[in-house]
């Protein structure tokens, strides 16, 4: 995403519904996890909540293991990659606060590690992707006024979308969308699954990439930002604060 303007996602904060939709959507998750916060958070309901995360990520990219396998230490190597993932996302968010570039690189390393040779590791595809990254970091580091979870949404689609890298896109744009909602203080602690809404919702949230890939103009745009109110909803019933 770009623009003239010195908020390059100021507009969409004008899409009829965008507003009061990411609105409802927060209070939610902030009565959830106010909710939380008079209670001693465990750690691991944090590592619970990345190792669903983890799972419901690969499945969305075709792995076909279950969850109880990854408990068990098994797993197919895309549940491996996402795992991998997991486990570091959190330490990035000083770095995507500076550089969202390298924050972007160093999650496709964790995740292609393995399965692409180690010159492509971090490494966009071509000149065009890597406008594509120069542009979305550019969009991070500016101010803007949007909901965070508009700019997690954004930032999903965008490197999604995009397809930078040479493996695991998938993988990469949703690690990236938890650790803007980290970074952004919508969850600190990392205990929704946004992973696990997409997954819920698998048939719109394919389709609304879809259209965010190739409807062209704000269209797409609009109507993904919409379908990403109700992922994030769904995101904060599959957290094991839930449970």
């Amino acid at each position: 995403m770009s623009s003239v303007t010195n908020d390059p996602l100021g507009s969409l904060t004008s899409l009829e519904g965008v507003p009061s939709g990411f609105a409802a959507t927060r209070d939610g998750v902030d009565a959830l996890l106010r909710d939380r916060g008079l209670r001693k958070t465990p750690p691991q309901l944090t590592t619970e909540s990345l190792l669903r995360g983890a799972c419901a990520s690969a499945v969305l990219e075709g792995s076909g293991s279950p969850i109880e396998e990854v408990r068990a230490g098994s797993g197919d190597e895309t549940v491996q990659a996402a795992v991998r993932v997991s486990t570091e996302v959190l330490s990035l968010v000083p770095l995507l606060a500076r550089s969202p570039l390298q924050a972007f690189a160093r999650l496709h390393a964790l995740a292609g590690k393995g399965s692409v040779s180690d010159d492509q590791l971090g490494r966009p595809r071509d000149g065009e992707a890597a406008e594509r990254l120069r542009a979305l970091s550019t969009t991070l580091l500016a101010p803007t006024a949007a909901p965070a979870m508009l700019v997690a949404a954004i930032v999903h689609a965008d490197l999604i979308t995009a397809a930078p890298f040479a493996s695991h896109n998938g993988i990469v744009a949703r690690a990236a969308e938890r650790l803007v909602l980290v970074a952004r203080g919508v969850d600190e602690k990392s205990l929704l699954v946004p992973e696990a809404g997409h997954l819920e919702l698998r048939a719109e949230y394919e389709s609304n990439l879809r259209a965010y890939a190739h409807a062209g103009g704000s269209n797409g745009v609009h109507a993904w930002l919409l379908y990403a109110t109700e992922a994030y909803a769904v995101a904060a019933e599959k957290s094991p604060v839930r449970d």
